[in-house]
């Protein structure tokens, strides 16, 4: 293990044994103690501690056993502090003997082995890294048996069997030194029988993905009940089985069994299964209890027949698109959590989900047209769009983020056309969720003849009413929009997709912050209880099911994790993740070094033009600091970090280098020597399907443009008299992301050609920001950093009566 991987090691990940012996020397030291190390750390923007820290941590010593160092510690920990980090802060402060605390011990596991469930026929790879100061030697045990030949730091069970399930652990030595790591339980699933064509229960990157679900059961009295599901992730998710809605006690494992059933057993099943970061369902099922003495004959068919009818899907398909970044409009937020969260939600469902970042006109059209490739009868289709949008004479419009100011139908998507076009695929269900404005645009006067289908299978679920705006809710760091704020919470309900949408618009009858400005409208023509969670079974046209699965799966497929071998000696673990369709995640770890190499890093460059990736964001030592923030989690520590989005402008296949930098003990001077690969991955995710290509003849751009062409639709600069602003004090830059500071920010964003302001709220309610960027009647001719007002007041009702009163949306 390197020096770079000990000094990139998070504080937090500190053993308990070495943080409590700091802690004693920090706390008796007066002059080199924690408080002077807190000043220190203070002096340093990427930690700060403020005097409120400070003094929270003094208080430490009132409290039986309090260590005012421990939460020192522990906010640096919070705040992304590493081992390399406090080294040298410890050194600043001159503290021998803390810095001897820090010192590396003989033998010290740096990874351990995770649990994990798998699929059976998958392979299975369980790490465990040390590192001390002589060769390290490692030896895999199943329970108390030796595995045989298992004596490197990874082991490889492929394909894993169900009898390789069980509990793993490692012994590692080093001279006289031995140490163990953490068990790890293994839990193989046996779901053979449950592909669907084309279908991949690999789990990306460690996240909870379903393959398993219960079905429903018709038993007699005195019968038993056994009831199966089974997730697969790392670590092993966790169990809840409920019937009605109500947890059962102690049934939380994936089997639920229950011996000699009676008539109150009868019921709907379902179980919660869930990790530290993730929550999922699966499908609820029927139990129908017959007692064979009270119901027989005709009265068992009408008991039967009163059971209410299970709908289903033939396939589910979710296309996911957030525009933010846009060329010529107001930045947005919101889009990018909002398209992140919705999509975990709807995998959990068993959507097939696409989610996009930031698409161009051409990339909205042709991506609409992969979308409906993967419809057909019966199957559920849902369109989510957050950004900029319209809505004129009925027809709403979403905005890419090339459009030009000002825009025009010509410019945008017609959603009305989009679902002319899933008609016609005799789609189960239509849903349209609309995150974005529906304020009228004064440089659009065509009016759209868009003629459709009378079907009882449509759902809009609009953000917010007609002629309205739609609020953003940032803060520096990332939060949901309005709408997905309340709608989260609510998705997974086993109700009628209507019913869902309602409760949503309940809750946001309840929030302070717009009510009064943003209600959710739904317009529906369903007249069938369909869900969002009815269970998918699968048309008697398995070649249509099998092609439109392999065109789904094109656009997520990851490149294998690949280990690198350099000429120097050194092995370097190559991996990749998804934080959405068209963003791909690389980090290189070093897996082995000479042990005559004193510093060794591997990092990637050279990428191709198209994807415009800021250097000075390459290979991080944190995911946050290369904009990774919402997978990070989920990603490996001691890695460096790149993220490349964009991914549908990539052209030709994405070949890149891996440099090796590394120094040796021996050399007099510390200049590095110089290794590198050239790596080869293909065009993954998204970029498989081309959706930088020009768009084509039969898609939805006839349908889009037949009644609305450049020519009907006029387009006028706006005015000096469109281009009004409140004047106040100072600026803030609400565009860049930051996550350090704390306060929250409101701001509204209007879709189309009306404009909004945004809200700045302190934790302390001691000053408001009010931003008003646009007008509700037009747009600025051209974009550009607007001064932002500040506005002071003493009273707390008076601040909140004008948070509320002033409140408004910033257009999209």
């Amino acid at each position: 293990m390197s020096d770079s991987l000990e000094r990139s090691t998070k504080i937090n990940l500190l053993k308990e044994s070495i943080v409590k012996k700091l802690c004693e020397v920090l706390d008796k030291s007066n002059s080199k103690g924690w408080r002077k190390l807190g000043e220190i750390v203070s002096s340093d923007r990427r930690f700060k501690v403020s005097s409120d820290d400070m003094e929270m941590c003094s208080l430490r010593v009132l409290e039986v056993e309090g260590s005012p160092s421990l939460m020192l510690l522990r906010l640096m920990g919070e705040r992304g502090c590493t081992m390399g980090h406090l080294t040298d802060y410890l050194q600043t402060l001159g503290n021998s003997d803390a810095l001897q605390c820090l010192k590396p011990p003989a033998l010290q596991i740096l990874i351990q082995p995770q649990s994990v469930a798998l699929i059976c026929g998958h392979n299975l790879r369980l790490s465990c890294h040390a590192v001390g100061k002589s060769p390290v030697q490692y030896q895999w045990f199943k329970s108390r048996e030796e595995v045989p030949n298992s004596f490197s730091p990874e082991l490889l069970i492929s394909p894993v069997q169900l009898k390789d399930a069980g509990f793993y652990i490692c012994r590692v030595n080093c001279g006289d030194a031995c140490e163990f790591s953490q068990w790890a339980q293994v839990d193989v699933l046996n779901v053979t029988m449950s592909y669907a064509p084309g279908q991949s229960y690999q789990s990306i990157d460690g996240r909870l993905k379903l393959a398993i679900h219960p079905q429903s059961q018709r038993l007699h009295v005195g019968e038993t009940l056994q009831l199966e599901c089974g997730a697969v992730g790392r670590p092993i998710p966790r169990y809840q089985w409920h019937r009605n809605g109500v947890p059962i006690p102690n049934a939380t494992k994936r089997k639920l069994m229950i011996p000699q059933v009676m008539q109150d057993h009868h019921g709907r099943y379902r179980c919660e299964i869930s990790s530290s970061t993730e929550r999922m369902w699966t499908n609820e099922v029927d139990v129908v209890i017959d007692d064979i003495y009270a119901i027989g004959g005709d009265s068992c068919e009408l008991f039967l027949n009163s059971l209410p009818e299970q709908l289903y899907a033939t396939d589910k398909v979710a296309l996911l698109i957030g525009n933010l970044s846009y060329q010529n409009h107001p930045q947005l937020k919101a889009p990018m959590v909002d398209v992140y969260d919705l999509t975990n939600l709807l995998r959990q469902l068993n959507f097939k989900v696409v989610s996009l970042l930031d698409l161009t006109e051409s990339e909205m059209r042709n991506a609409v047209d992969e979308f409906l490739l993967l419809l057909h009868k019966g199957v559920y289709g849902l369109l989510y769009y957050a950004g900029h949008g319209y809505e004129n004479y009925g027809n709403s419009f979403m905005v890419p983020v090339d459009a030009p100011n000002p825009y025009h139908s010509a410019n945008c998507l017609c959603v009305q056309s989009i679902l002319k076009l899933m008609q016609e695929k005799e789609t189960g269900l239509n849903v349209f969720l609309l995150d974005m404005c529906r304020k009228r645009n004064i440089h659009d006067e065509s009016t759209p003849n868009i003629v459709l289908r009378v079907t009882a299978n449509i759902v809009f679920g609009y953000a917010t009413c007609q002629d309205a705006e739609a609020f953003e809710l940032s803060s520096t760091g990332f939060t949901n929009g309005v709408f997905v704020k309340f709608l989260k919470k609510r998705l997974l309900d086993d109700e009628k997709i209507t019913v869902v949408l309602d409760r949503v618009a309940e809750d946001m009858g309840q929030f302070d912050a717009t009510k009064g400005k943003q209600a959710l409208e739904i317009r529906s023509s369903l007249s069938e209880r369909r869900a969002l969670t009815d269970p998918i079974l699968p048309s008697d046209s398995a070649d249509l099911v099998h092609a439109h699965s392999r065109q789904w799966a094109k656009a997520h497929e990851l490149p294998e994790s690949m280990s690198l071998n350099f000429d120097c000696g050194a092995q370097i673990k190559l991996g990749f993740a998804a934080e959405f369709s068209n963003v791909l995640v690389i980090y290189t770890h070093i897996v082995k070094k000479p042990e005559d190499m004193s510093f060794c890093q591997a990092h990637v460059t050279d990428f191709s033009l198209d994807l415009d990736v800021d250097p000075k964001e390459m290979n991080r030592e944190t995911p946050e600091e290369t904009g990774i923030y919402l997978l990070s989690s989920s990603l490996p520590q001691h890695c460096l970090y790149t993220r490349l989005s964009s991914l549908q402008k990539l052209r030709e296949e994405l070949v890149f280098t891996v440099c090796l930098q590394g120094t040796f003990a021996a050399m007099d001077d510390d200049h590095p020597i110089f290794w590198t690969k050239s790596v080869n991955i293909g065009k993954p995710l998204i970029a498989r399907l081309d959706l930088h290509r020009a768009v084509r003849r039969n898609s939805c751009l006839q349908t889009c443009m037949m009644p609305h062409s450049p020519s009907q639709s006029p387009c006028h600069s706006p005015g000096p008299e469109h281009q009004h602003h409140l004047h106040h004090g100072s600026h803030q830059d609400y565009n860049r992301l930051s996550p350090q500071h704390g306060y929250l920010h409101i701001s509204e964003h209007a879709q189309g050609a009306a404009g909004g302001c945004s809200f700045s709220c302190y934790d302390q309610l001691s000053q408001c920001d009010f931003d008003r960027a646009y007008e509700s009647d037009g747009l600025l001719s051209s974009p550009g950093k607007l001064s932002i007002p500040i506005e002071a007041t003493e009273d707390i009702n008076e601040l909140q009566a004008v948070f509320i009163s002033s409140l408004h949306l910033q257009p999209q």
